[in-house]
């Protein structure tokens, strides 16, 4: 369910960059996106699903189901209640939003500069994109806890239906309206409410449907909040990151922050698909086994295997993601957004930020693991110490936007991230909690060996640039599926050969 929704989310961004491309409509919907989507990873699948999980997880322990529906009725409340709020707030005061974020934008505005449009075309979509964050709250908190009872494939199949209405009003609705980005603003807001109502007979029929109630100072709620509060900003930090992007990309060149969004959109494949799945898989199961380690030793041991499991997983899909990335930039910046307003310079541009992204992807990928480690544990300080130390890191790495512009903006979040995991790390192996194996660390060198080889491989049969940007779309396309097909195939021949046999992905001890 994660890959269709990850290869539509592609399709979607296909078909956005050929209506809008990477100029000034392209940057000003990918801000109105951006800003709810970043509180969407606060109040909804961030910081309040590390909180929820292992709470939950004590109250299913108890096997009293009353107690757990109920409390699922306070938390919903409680929640709804706040993010209601933030919600009809951002709304009407959305040009004050937009100032805060789009600072650049607004003086021009002030002083009536050039980008002065770009304010006030913002300031109208963010109150159409905003309900979005009220509506993915909910489907968040469903999907939590159908997650919880090992019903993965409901939350993960529900950004189909996102896809699926940006792509329909894309198609169907901006060619009816004068400005396309409108058209697909209202695309996010249906995408929104689709999952919301995707999401309810399921939950209807796990029998925890409840109705909502408002419960500020109701224990559980409380312990969440105890929880989520620090969370909010360690689990966010990437977030935070890009919207510090964002704001300096304000003041920069037309076209940086889509050519920024692009290249973060096609890591966000591999990241979503291996990272953020594998994290999800992970957390109620390491919540589990930390609820019997206190119980029982083999709870312990359990921990830790499943920690290593999931790193190994992470260097497993990570590491040829990432070499196949370094390789295949361009030609797959070419192959799917150069049409209609993306030019050959966009594919240039946007190339040299997703190389600088992809110097961090295997520690955006462990964040997701590594931060599981402290949150089965109800431990949500220390991640906030660390991305607090994160972030400042970014804002001075954030000064290699000066003699890089955008380049600078992306190097800089990979080098914060690869801070970020090492202190995360760094603190489970203190703490005596998780310690990568030397089992594990075999298993790395095997696969680097392997990722290297199928690099290669690809590096010396794909052709010159001046040949892509020569072929036609279908040449083109061919090419493309024929490398990704040598780089797969030809890992697994190496995997093998390198002695990886099935039981060592299986294995979690």
């Amino acid at each position: 369910m994660t890959l269709l929704s990850r290869i539509l989310g592609l399709v979607r961004d296909i078909v956005v960059a050929n209506i809008i491309g990477a100029g000034a409509a392209a940057d000003v919907f990918l801000f109105a996106n951006r800003i709810p989507n970043f509180l969407r990873r606060l109040f909804a699948e961030g910081a309040f699903s590390q909180a929820f999980v292992p709470v939950l997880a004590e109250y299913r322990k108890s096997g009293d189901p009353d107690a757990t529906r109920a409390f699922i009725a306070k938390v919903s409340g409680t929640l709804g209640g706040l993010v209601s709020i933030v919600t009809l707030t951002a709304m009407i005061a959305s040009p004050l939003v937009a100032a805060l974020f789009g600072t650049g934008w607004f003086l021009d505005w002030l002083n009536g500069g050039p980008n002065g449009a770009k304010f006030t075309q913002a300031s109208l979509l963010l109150k159409i994109t905003f309900p979005y964050l009220w509506f993915i709250t909910f489907v968040a908190l469903s999907g939590a806890i159908l997650n919880t009872l090992g019903k993965f494939g409901v939350m993960s199949f529900s950004p189909v239906l996102l896809n699926i209405a940006m792509i329909s009003c894309a198609l169907f609705l901006a060619p009816q309206m004068e400005s396309p980005d409108l058209a697909l603003a209202i695309g996010i807001f249906l995408g929104g409410l689709l999952q919301f109502l995707f999401q309810i007979p399921f939950l209807k029929r796990a029998g925890l449907l409840v109705k909502p109630k408002w419960a500020w100072h109701d224990e559980g709620v409380k312990k969440i909040r105890t929880l989520m509060i620090p969370a909010l900003f360690g689990v966010s930090v990437s977030q935070i990151n890009l919207l510090l992007d964002t704001f300096i990309a304000s003041f920069l060149m037309t076209g940086s922050i889509s050519w920024l969004y692009y290249s973060d959109r096609l890591l966000e494949f591999p990241l979503g698909l291996f990272g953020i799945a594998i994290s999800t898989v992970i957390l109620p199961t390491l919540s589990r086994h930390h609820v019997n380690g206190r119980e029982q030793a083999g709870g312990v041991e359990a921990f830790r295997t499943t920690m290593d499991w999931g790193v190994r997983m992470i260097l497993l899909l990570g590491l040829p993601a990432m070499i196949g990335i370094a390789v295949l930039a361009r030609p797959m910046l070419l192959v799917l957004f150069m049409r209609g307003e993306f030019s050959a310079y966009d594919v240039e541009a946007a190339a040299l930020s997703l190389w600088a992204f992809n110097a961090g992807l295997l520690s955006f990928m462990l964040i997701k693991i590594l931060a599981n480690g402290y949150y089965a544990r109800q431990d949500t300080k220390t991640p906030v110490k660390i991305g607090i130390i994160a972030m400042l890191s970014n804002m001075g790495f954030n000064l290699l936007a000066i003699p890089f512009s955008y380049v600078g903006l992306a190097m800089a979040s990979a080098m914060s991230a690869t801070l970020n995991a090492y202190l995360l790390y760094r603190g489970l192996v203190k703490e005596d909690v998780y310690r990568f194996s030397s089992k594990s660390a075999v298993f790395f060198i095997r696969i680097l060996c392997a990722a290297l080889v199928m690099g290669a491989l690809v590096w010396h049969f794909s052709p010159a640039m001046e040949s892509w940007y020569a072929m036609p779309f279908m040449q083109r396309l061919h090419w493309l599926a024929w490398l990704i097909a040598l780089a797969v195939c030809s890992y697994l021949a190496m995997l093998v050969l390198c002695g990886i046999r099935v039981r060592d992905l299986l294995a979690r001890g």
